[in-house]
């Protein structure tokens, strides 16, 4: 009788769909769509820039390198999450921000919040956002000491437009310059329209789902207006105001749409979306802080598993109690 072999079968979970798309293809696509604002970067606060970015991407892929080193667990420093996390970091600190403050960023995030907890897709809050509010908390003077746009010559204050709101005194500018980006504050947020491109470039390449963005960018815009509406001030334009300032695009289309940490589902990207919006404008109008982008989006993550789960159930509907 013929011998017949069989070839190994792998048993795995589903999904079962073979694709191209893998973690350093996605990675490397995000790196592409932040370019625009790291030019733009480069042009409003000058070379220091480029030093900064660099040192945040190398101390990111070296505390990976090191912890995987040290616990002998396989490098993943090719799959480019670490180059991402480091641009990140880069972008939500002033480009004026000493740069051992800058890798002690890189460490927190790295170490402590994504390989203390398993590594890549295991980490229960965004690595990125988590090193900011850690270097505000604990280096607040130089994480609020904004240096001054190249192009600002006449300005006599290197406040963020949202601090000048804040504090009540000087002249806000107006939309146009903080859409193109002619404005203080981090270096990577200043400029709407390059992140926006960049946004929709992630969205056109199907990177990241056009949900969260929407929820949250448009949940600013109404409370804005609403809130403004009542108190009679220009309800629109401050309403437009709210999303070209801060954080919010950078948040929105980069940090709020990460895999890991937000939910699965589309009625839980609502959600999510609408809930950074909200915590948001509460801690803009009311907060003690003049930014609540970060702090939004750090609570959500941490609502996600609850979120995930109240929408299985919704969708997949739950066993019935006994009845007695």
């Amino acid at each position: 009788m013929e011998k017949k072999t069989y070839s190994n079968l792998i048993v795995s979970s589903a999904p079962h769909i073979v694709s191209n798309v893998d973690t350093t293809r996605i990675m490397l696509m995000v790196v592409m769509a932040l370019v625009p604002s790291f030019l733009v970067s480069i042009y409003v606060f000058g070379m220091r820039v480029i030093a900064l970015t660099l040192i945040c991407i190398v101390a990111s892929v070296f505390f990976e390198w090191a912890y995987n080193k040290l616990m002998k667990k396989p490098q993943t420093v090719g799959d480019l999450s670490a180059v991402v996390t480091g641009v990140l970091i880069a972008f939500n600190v002033p480009s004026g921000l000493p740069y051992w403050i800058a890798v002690v960023g890189c460490f927190v995030a790295i170490v402590v919040v994504k390989q203390l907890y398993g590594g890549i897709g295991k980490n229960l809050v965004n690595p990125a956002i988590t090193a900011r509010i850690v270097l505000f908390i604990s280096f607040a003077t130089e994480m609020t000491t904004w240096p001054l746009p190249r192009m600002a010559a006449d300005a006599t204050s290197t406040a963020t437009p949202l601090g000048i709101l804040s504090e009540g005194g000087g002249e806000l500018p107006n939309n146009m310059e903080m859409f193109l980006g002619f404005i203080g504050g981090s270096m990577g947020e200043v400029s709407a329209i390059a992140l926006l491109l960049g946004g929709l470039f992630l969205i056109w390449k199907k990177v990241i789902s056009p949900i969260i963005p929407c929820c949250f960018i448009g949940t600013v815009f109404v409370f804005a207006f609403i809130y403004y509406s009542a108190t009679g001030g220009e309800a629109f334009n401050m309403a437009l105001f709210h999303v070209l300032a801060g954080g919010v695009m950078l948040g929105a289309f980069f940090m709020a749409t990460d895999y890991v940490t937000t939910p699965l589902l589309p009625m839980g990207k609502v959600i999510f979306g609408i809930g950074c919006g909200v915590i948001t404008m509460v801690i803009r109008l009311w907060g003690q802080y003049p930014e609540g982008v970060s702090f939004s989006i750090l609570i959500m993550n941490c609502l996600t598993p609850l979120i995930n789960n109240f929408c299985q159930k919704r969708m997949y509907g739950g066993a019935k109690k006994n009845e007695k």
